[in-house]
């Protein structure tokens, strides 16, 4: 494990943890639950983003091996039909409405073991989730070719007009039925939207009008693929022809392993409505020319060109030096997309030299760093708060909607609150306007201790304003509450004056601060006073109003100060 944590991480890539279902399982519903589980191990490998190539099992092994030098990168091969043999895919105009493109492959003589089955399923949803935006850019469909004849049509027709059995189902539905089936389903429903509300949804027939799938919801159950299938056709639909071109290079480059005649794919023809035709998968390999000096200095190493190339080729871009050591020409094969430009080959070069190896070295340029002046001041009152005799706490900055608006007496719409789209919990759907709610729930989950509890909390608060570039602002504000058996304005108000006194603004009207009566809906009535500092106002000081402390389960009297510390930065 330790080894391979190591080689992990020289090669760019994070072994998460070391696990089991098991161990899974009894952490996130216990122990009962995770009895007769596997206890295989399992490796939690956070793989970038960017490398779509080393997202299953076969990629990252290859990977793997041409970076510890143990086998050379394998060259694919597109094995392009005699006229007339080939697959063809026809995409009708139809389809220019909901998903326009198509491309198409078939990987010959696969052999699929079970492991090399589930891996070849579990490449599709892990290209589904990032590549293709959750099907919304791209969907894949892999079909048994034996049980189906080409040519294939890809069109699109009104719901009511399709009808097939949908995978793993026992009988036909139409298309709007399947719509109602899956609504149900954990794992499809996420996936309706897509062609929900279209007049016509996508749909792929072969020549005697067999269903291959409804893309991007379901596959047909007639041509599903099992382990003991030898040919597979691959489809991908979807609305942008870059990535749906990406997807397939990996899914061909990934398991033409299998086949036969390893890392070959037989190509299908694409048939546009427009007549012209294409063929696919496109396995481009293509040539980038990169400095060594470049990539030297932007690294900050001194390697020499064939050592560099070296690197690259470890990296599974086979890399020589050309022209009297002057350039490193890089040969970028089609399982690497994610090399767009220059910096991704420098970025690659740095990976296999290590990072750990560069050297640290002082930067070139001179600057003087300073502490940010809010943050410079929030440090100094936080201390002084302290010396006060109040206790500081650090509460989340999401709360739920309930305790910044209806616990408080308010209606949400009035706080300008941020929402979270899609929340996790109840706990955090916005993000908090007030310090208040966190400071009163941390009260009563700390009940149990001593009285008087003095509390402040000096952090960010979050609400909407149309006027920024994000549509939202922060205000660092300071708020302080007091719990205890009298209400005790007196020493809230007290800590107002001793945070005045320490920004040295006076007790007056021109240039200072002063407190005038108001209402608030939080606070208790008559005991709430609005605070004015150089003329603007900047908080509210007051008791709390009974129903606001039965709402946050405490019992006693409580008093709170809040006010907005950035004018006076």
């Amino acid at each position: 494990d330790e080894e391979f944590n190591e080689l992990c991480f020289e090669f760019g890539l994070e072994l998460d943890e070391v696990t089991s279902e098991k161990d899974i399982i009894s952490k996130e519903k216990g122990e009962e639950k995770a009895k007769g589980a596997s206890d295989t191990i399992l490796y939690k490998i956070d793989v970038p983003a960017n490398r779509y190539d080393l997202l299953c099992l076969e990629g990252l092994v290859r990977g793997l091996q041409v970076f510890k030098e143990r086998i050379n990168l394998p060259r694919y091969e597109k094995i392009i039909p005699a006229q007339g043999e080939g697959q063809r895919l026809i995409i009708t105009e139809e389809t220019v409405q909901v998903r326009p493109h198509a491309v198409a492959a078939v990987l010959r003589n696969i052999t699929f073991t079970k492991e090399r089955y589930d891996s070849f399923i579990d490449l599709q949803e892990k290209l589904h989730q990032n590549i293709c935006r959750r099907r919304a850019l791209v969907a894949i469909g892999t079909h048994d070719l034996d049980t189906i004849s080409g040519p294939f049509t890809f069109t699109a027709k009104a719901p009511s007009e399709i009808k097939f059995k949908p995978l793993n189902q026992s009988q036909e539905y139409t298309a709007s039925q399947t719509m109602d089936l899956y609504r149900t389903d954990s794992h499809l429903r996420h996936y309706l939207h897509l062609i929900e509300n279209k007049p016509l949804y996508p749909v792929i027939y072969d020549s005697n009008g067999v269903v291959l799938s409804m893309p991007p919801i379901i596959n047909g159950d007639h041509s599903k693929i099992s382990i003991n299938t030898r040919n597979v056709f691959i489809e991908c639909t979807g609305t942008d022809i870059t990535k749906a071109k990406i997807v397939l290079d990996i899914i061909v480059t990934m398991f033409s392993e299998y086949c036969e005649k390893p890392f070959s794919v037989e190509a299908a023809e694409v048939v546009y409505p427009n007549g012209k035709t294409h063929i696919y998968p496109e396995l481009t390999y293509r040539k980038e020319k990169v400095k060594p000096e470049l990539i030297n200095k932007k690294i900050g190493i001194s390697e020499t060109p064939s050592s560099l190339a070296k690197l690259l080729t470890r990296m599974c871009l086979k890399s020589h030096v050309t022209g009297n050591g002057n350039n490193i020409e890089i040969e970028i094969p089609p399982t690497r997309a994610d090399i767009i430009h220059a910096c991704d080959i420098v970025e690659d070069a740095a990976i296999a030299y290590g990072y750990n190896n560069i050297q640290m070295t002082i930067p070139k340029t001179y600057t003087i760093a300073n502490q940010l002046p809010l943050n410079k001041l929030t440090e100094l009152l936080r201390l002084d708060l302290a010396a006060a005799g109040f206790t500081e706490a650090l509460t989340f900055a999401l709360c739920s909607q309930e305790d910044i608006a209806d616990k408080l007496g308010m209606d949400i719409s009035a706080t300008k609150a941020v929402r979270i789209a899609n929340p996790k919990t109840a706990e955090f759907q916005v993000a908090r306007t007030t310090l208040l709610p966190g400071l009163l729930k941390t009260i009563a989950a700390n009940r149990k201790m001593p009285l008087p509890l003095k509390l402040f909390e000096l952090s960010d608060i979050v609400v909407k304003d149309p006027d920024t570039d994000v549509g939202a602002r922060n205000y660092r504000h300071f708020c302080a509450v007091y719990y205890n058996k009298s209400p005790g304005f007196e020493i809230v108000h007290g800590l107002l004056d001793r945070v005045m006194q320490l920004l040295e603004v006076p007790p007056n009207e021109e240039n200072g601060y002063t407190i005038k009566a108001t209402e608030g809906s939080a606070f208790f009535p008559g005991r709430c006073a609005e605070i004015f500092a150089r003329g603007q106002s900047i908080g509210k000081l007051g008791v709390l109003h009974p129903d606001v402390i039965t709402k946050f389960e405490l019992t006693m009297p409580c008093s709170a100060l809040e006010i907005n510390i950035e004018p006076f930065v």
